[in-house]
């Protein structure tokens, strides 16, 4: 019996008739449905009702083909089922208070109202559901869109965090993927490496907000997602089988500033016509196996190959050999594009190298006497600051000609002042001394020249228990057409002979 009423436990008055369970379940609903009608519980409908509809659309949009990209993923898998979850946590919150306050001031009627829009109460509150509803979901999938449209989006992941993100996302902006999402390669598609991503990131943000990341942000990022999962989306390692020409232009530290060429026939390989694996891919990708022993992975003393027949060989490094424990324990990794084109949109340069190509374009104009040797000891000085190295390289580079070449830097005062703009850039493209960013602070692995890249391997030391070496047969990658010649035949011949 309750206190107000006299009904019993199953809402039954004294003398009142039994009912039916269709009835039994109107008369559990009637209660429900008045005590409802509070703002808290009012609230809860709109909330799950907005969220479920928003629910059953994206879930429609996936059933006939849209694809969610990782941060429409947030919204649909996290956000939207905790505001469901939120609402119907909310309407028994307020039935639970409105039954409280009516039962305490004793206005809880003795015969629940019919559920019916004849009754006022629920037509108003019916009419409150059906109103919001109609306004919040177009609002709640608008704001969801534009959220996911911004932290899609790269000026989301390189300039949110200015100073922390500043030197991939300049170097981002330079590169061949620059028109690359930063997600469609950091996190990709699928739920697990969302998931992993989110966790990862988690602590990023926590990292920024109280000045706790590293200088500069260390590489590489161990739980980037292998590459065949994102870089083979666009590229097809079982098609690169043909050879690609290379020409290295470089000038030198002459007064003329002279030019030569070195020309080479890459061995770009993979998988050929009658099904061989040849050339630098062909032989790399999938085959191999290896265990670094830093977090750079610059040090890598045991490799292991795979047959075409299965069978595996190991090569130790006799110089620096592995150590036990680092068989044990060490990261096993299997080799993909990234151990190699491991800045493949983040690629920061040397001085030189820089150099060489500003002025082979021509924004660095090598008529200007010893341009080259003077333009890399420029950028190779010590600056307090960007600011102080955009004032001061063309303000050295001014009084240089002028010291030494006074006539010429009356009349090329204008190539003077573009080649001082194209070195402000390059400084401002490489260096970044609030993340201790300078010159070659990350390694290229791409090559052998300027970081050891192919030689972490092909160095003559990898050798098995048979007494194989891991080749360094220059030849095997590459044929060297010409070394640093003015102008080479090869060339010529390409050229036609002009």
């Amino acid at each position: 019996m309750t206190e107000t009423d006299g009904r019993d436990k199953s809402g039954k008055a004294p003398g009142e008739p039994g009912v039916s369970g269709r009835g039994q379940l109107r008369r559990l609903i009637r209660p429900v449905v008045y005590l409802s009608q509070n703002w808290i519980s009012r609230i809860g409908v709109v909330l799950a009702t907005t969220s479920a509809i928003t629910l059953i659309f994206t879930f429609l949009s996936q059933v006939l083909g849209y694809s969610f990209n990782p941060y429409l993923g947030i919204i649909v898998f996290l956000l939207l089922p905790g505001a469901f979850v939120l609402g119907l946590i909310l309407i028994p919150i307020g039935i639970y208070r409105e039954f409280r306050q009516q039962r305490r001031l004793g206005t809880l009627p003795r015969e629940y109202p019919l559920v019916s829009f004849s009754g006022e109460e629920f037509r108003r509150t019916a009419t409150f559901v059906v109103l919001m509803s109609a306004i919040n979901v177009p609002l709640f999938v608008l704001a969801s869109y534009r959220g996911v449209v911004y932290m899609d989006s790269v000026s989301f992941c390189g300039a949110t965090c200015h100073t922390v993100m500043q030197p991939e996302y300049t170097a981002y902006l330079g590169s061949p993927h620059s028109h690359v999402a930063c997600v469609e390669c950091h996190i990709g598609s699928g739920a697990p490496w969302f998931v992993r991503s989110k966790i990862s990131g988690t602590y990023q943000v926590l990292a920024v907000t109280f000045n706790l990341y590293p200088r500069p942000i260390p590489v590489p990022v161990h739980n980037l997602r292998p590459a065949a999962q994102t870089c083979n989306e666009c590229h097809w390692p079982a098609k690169f089988s043909g050879d690609k020409l290379l020409v290295k232009t470089k000038f030198g530290d002459d007064e003329k500033n002279s030019l030569t060429n070195s020309v080479l026939l890459m061995h770009i390989g993979g998988l050929s016509p009658g099904l061989q694996y040849i050339g630098i891919h062909g032989w790399h990708l999938g085959l191999i196996n290896y265990i670094a022993s830093d977090e750079k992975r610059q040090v890598i003393p045991w490799v292991e190959h795979r047959s075409a027949d299965g069978t595996y060989t190991q090569f130790l490094s006799a110089g620096t050999p592995p150590k036990p424990e680092l068989l044990a324990h060490g990261e096993r990794r299997l080799m993909d594009c990234m151990d190699c084109h491991n800045r493949p949109s983040h690629t920061f340069h040397l001085p030189e190298d820089a150099v060489n190509s500003e002025m082979a374009a021509g924004r660095i104009s090598p008529s200007l006497p010893f341009m080259h040797k003077v333009a890399i000891g420029l950028l190779k000085q010590n600056y307090a600051n960007r600011l102080a190295a955009e004032s001061q390289i063309p303000e050295n580079l001014r009084a240089y000609y002028r010291n030494n070449y006074f006539a010429l830097y009356n009349s090329k005062r204008s190539e003077v002042e573009e080649a001082a703009k194209a070195l402000v850039s390059i400084y401002d493209s490489n260096v970044f001394p609030e993340m201790n960013v300078t010159w070659g602070t990350y390694a290229n692995n791409l090559g052998h020249m300027d970081f050891p890249g192919c030689f972490r391997c092909h160095d003559g030391d990898h050798k098995s228990k048979d007494g194989q070496v891991i080749t360094q047969d220059c030849n095997s990658c590459h044929n060297l057409l010409a070394m640093d010649e003015a102008n080479p035949k090869i060339l010529q011949e390409l050229q036609g002979g002009h």
